[in-house]
């Protein structure tokens, strides 16, 4: 309590060394000591430390422990007498006491009642930054000690495949019950170590789809370690890659991510992808973009690990794995020959070769099907600003490309229409009039008799439009209308591109032509 309170009149300081003196002295004292020589040492020791000089030393017959109190404690000129200074010893308590019963919110709470809701990251050069950093370095490396390589998870699997529990009434389906479960995850302990314990909790095993006789399938089991695995390294090898460590990564840290997987992907083993390739630098912000495209519809250009992790998207660019290339769809966006067919589109339509594309290259797009209106809505929604800056024309640099071609090509997806209908919404009310609707197809029109074609209603395709959505409000199309009614992309299509619109109208001639081609391969 003494140096709690940091330094205490004169008075108290005595009173306190007189009772520290008094215990101790209790303490030292045999049962069976005289009584009359102990009650001289108290009132000795009493009065040794009540009535010692204000500018000179205790008398030689006190304990050393009280020369260094004084000097830590200091001497003071005023001089109190017990009644004060016992006030003022209760007051300080009562200070301190106060002090501790209130909430530690209010305690950092701001003087004008509002509570902070920012807190701004200490500097990277600073100490609390590097301990953080160090910090966080040394719980990834103990996650990444406490996952399973493949030669223990083959321990597991070994395991497993002795331990199969009976009747076996399905040869092809493994199974196993609580008991032998139980059994598998002491052996897998005693040969790998406590880090395979999790595994073999009683809540995993109650996650999986038990049959009459209580057991559940080992292959799916097996799965679920590999996944989980997985999953973890995964999210380990981004947070090494998140340097502010605030759970998110920007485009830059997730290309970097996906460059340290191009080593370990069988399927991206061609030169220009090594490192220092001449295209590596190209397919990381190529494959990176479908990530955004899809995960941050908020577009805040930053994603979350854990959405990334449990994203299709990832599973998709992990299938290049896979040793055998007819083990890959060949529609994977992530595989080389699809980057690079999107650069060099790219490269095609930059005719004045200036690494962007104005609204007269993207025009060119799918032989100049796309409408002039819906050319300028792309560049309003989707190209914030010239690379030239003020006074200069938008133009599409490839990040924004990619954006583009990864909303024509999934145009079935929620995500790319939600990129075309912001297009389409051209008062930016959330909603589409049939105003609206003839005003695009108005355009494609145009294209549409500039070709010789016969000639079109553009008000019966309007009602074509309405009965193929089929709106929850009769007078107004929104995007939910437009996912729900699960022909969104053909709508769009009708809307934007006159060749979309010539495949809607021609749909039956070419159903039949490709029942033909495929009777024709038999």
């Amino acid at each position: 309590m003494v140096t709690t309170l940091t330094r205490l009149p004169v008075e108290a300081e005595r009173t306190l060394i007189a009772s520290s003196a008094c215990n101790d002295l209790e303490e030292r004292s045999s049962p069976g000591g005289d009584e009359a020589d102990e009650d001289d040492t108290l009132r000795r020791w009493r009065h040794e430390a009540l009535h010692r000089p204000r500018n000179g030393r205790p008398s030689t017959s006190g304990m050393q422990w009280v020369q260094a109190l004084k000097g830590y404690l200091g001497a003071e000129e005023a001089a109190y007498s017990e009644e004060a200074a016992e006030r003022e010893v209760q007051h300080h308590l009562r200070h301190l006491l106060e002090q501790r019963s209130q909430p530690q919110e209010s305690t950092s709470a701001p003087p004008d009642g509002i509570p902070p809701f920012f807190r701004a990251r200490p500097e990277e050069a600073s100490l609390a930054g590097q301990v953080a950093r160090l910090a966080r370095t040394r719980f990834l490396r103990k996650q990444h000690d406490a996952l399973l390589d493949p030669e223990e998870l083959s321990i597991v699997w070994g395991c497993l495949k002795e331990s199969i529990s009976g009747p076996d009434d399905d040869p092809a389906k493994d199974r196993i019950n609580y008991d032998d479960f139980c059994q598998v995850g002491e052996r897998s302990v005693e040969q790998i170590g406590p880090k395979v314990r999790p595994f073999f909790a009683p809540s995993v095993f109650l996650t999986f789809e038990a049959d009459q006789y209580g057991r559940i399938g080992i292959y799916p089991f097996y799965l679920y370690m590999m996944r989980m695995t997985s999953l973890t390294q995964a999210r380990i090898d981004m947070c090494v890659f998140d340097e502010d460590g605030d759970g998110y990564l920007k485009h830059t840290e997730l290309e970097a991510y996906i460059g340290q997987l191009i080593p370990s992907l069988p399927q991206l083993g061609s030169s220009d992808l090594a490192p220092g390739g001449s295209f590596v630098n190209m397919y990381k912000k190529i494959a990176a973009r479908k990530f955004f495209f899809f995960i941050d519809g908020a577009r805040r250009s930053k994603l979350l690990i854990r959405d990334v992790l449990l994203h299709p998207v990832l599973s998709e660019l992990m299938e290049l794995r896979q040793d055998e290339p007819d083990e890959v769809a060949p529609a994977n966006w992530f595989l080389p020959d699809n980057a690079r067919r999107v650069y060099t589109l790219f490269m095609k339509l930059d005719r004045d070769r200036n690494g962007t594309l104005s609204k007269a290259e993207l025009a060119a797009w799918n032989d100049g099907g796309l409408t002039p209106i819906f050319v300028d809505r792309v560049f309003d929604e989707a190209v914030r600003r010239s690379r030239l800056g003020r006074g200069h024309p938008r133009e599409m640099d490839v990040a924004s490309f990619v954006d583009f071609v990864l909303a024509m090509d999934y145009k079935n997806t929620p995500e790319a229409l939600a990129y075309l209908f912001r297009c389409l919404d051209l008062r930016g009310e959330g909603a589409l009039t049939a105003a609206d609707v003839y005003t695009l197809f108005k355009a494609v029109h145009e294209k549409w008799m500039a070709a010789d074609n016969y000639e079109l209603v553009i008000q019966d395709v309007v009602d074509e439009v309405w009965d193929m959505v089929k709106p929850s409000h009769p007078a107004r199309i929104t995007l939910r209308d437009l996912v729900a009614c699960k022909q969104g992309d053909t709508v769009v299509s009708m809307l934007t591109d006159v060749r979309g619109f010539w495949q809607h109208d021609n749909r039956e001639t070419l159903a039949q032509q490709q029942d033909d081609d495929d009777a024709g391969q038999f």
